[in-house]
């Protein structure tokens, strides 16, 4: 398949560009978020890309970021959900905005993307819990943990919960806690 094209900026027409590859121009659908920091045409240009091979057709993605490329994999596989609607939530949400609906199960946020009504923003919460959220949501330096907060992370994972929503639910609490009532409290909203 093709991951990945180097090559000129010859058109753009939001949301297809053109990139001349040795003498091969090809047509690629970005998101707002990928046209936006383009070079000006005539310069050179490399995207991240995923091909959708269809009985009519075969298209190509193209991606600024490997983040945004995966989120979009991840929007694909969602049940009624096909290419041009997740190249749509990504022009309307950045991957950050997405993750952090999703971590946080913020259905309003993703209903206000353009298509994209209260039940598939439901469907997309649920399946795309875990997968997309608390790794791109929020990512920064990792802080170490106190004491209190350790035992609180080792007992959410004793009880079953990932290792992205205990640090969700950590993230959530205030800062100087006892262990009991830590627990207590991320219990609460991860439920």
């Amino acid at each position: 398949m093709i991951g990945r094209l180097r090559g000129t900026l010859v058109a753009k027409h939001p949301p297809l560009i053109v990139i001349d590859c040795q003498g091969v121009g090809y047509e690629v659908l970005v998101s707002m978020h990928t046209y936006y920091p383009l070079p000006a045409l005539g310069e050179p240009v490399t995207l991240l890309t995923h091909l959708v091979v269809r009985e009519d057709a075969h298209l190509l993605y193209g991606f600024a970021t490997d983040e945004e490329r995966q989120a979009f994999r991840e929007l694909t596989k969602v049940s009624g959900l096909g290419p041009k609607t997740a190249l749509a939530i990504l022009s309307g949400l950045s991957v950050t905005d997405l993750g952090d609906a999703i971590a946080q199960q913020n259905a309003a946020l993703l209903t206000r993307v353009p298509g994209i009504g209260k039940k598939t923003a439901e469907r997309m919460l649920l399946e795309l819990k875990g997968k997309i959220g608390a790794d791109v949501a929020g990512s920064g330096p990792a802080q170490p943990l106190s004491d209190e907060r350790n035992d609180i992370l080792q007992a959410l994972l004793a009880l079953g919960y990932s290792e992205r929503e205990a640090q969700l639910a950590l993230k959530k609490l205030p800062a100087a806690i006892p262990v009991s009532e830590g627990i207590r409290l991320a219990l609460k909203s991860l439920g």
